[in-house]
């Protein structure tokens, strides 16, 4: 009976610290919340930097078809950088893993070769 009082108690110890831990945590992530929520609030009532519409109200937009052209370049630059990047990183073709590395290759060799020769016929 004595093992098991002292298992109890260890248990609800360790429980103990465990969930008083977890309540500082979320009392540290409440304090967060309220000091972010007042920061923002005294951004809105115009004490911090202008937002993102004051910013880009004075800068000149591009027209729709520049805008598409720059889209639709990056896109072909992304696809050929794509494809191009693949054989340049890589020493042998996706999927074949025959010749991987000389470790690997000396350990596949070791493992398929029959115990007792090594090597001699």
């Amino acid at each position: 009976m004595h093992d098991l009082a002292f298992g109890l108690r260890i248990a609800a110890l360790g429980m103990g610290i465990i969930f008083g831990l977890l309540a500082l945590l979320w009392a540290g992530l409440v304090l967060i919340g309220r000091l972010d929520a007042a920061l923002v609030a005294r951004e809105e009532a115009g004490g911090g930097a202008p937002g993102p519409a004051a910013r880009d109200a004075g800068e000149e937009q591009l027209p729709p078809e520049a805008l598409a052209a720059v889209a639709i370049a990056v896109a072909t630059h992304a696809a050929l950088v794509r494809r191009e990047a693949a054989p340049s990183q890589r020493a042998h073709q996706p999927g074949s893993q025959l010749f991987a590395s000389r470790w690997l290759a000396a350990g596949r060799t070791r493992q398929t070769r029959a115990y007792g020769s090594h090597g001699r016929t």
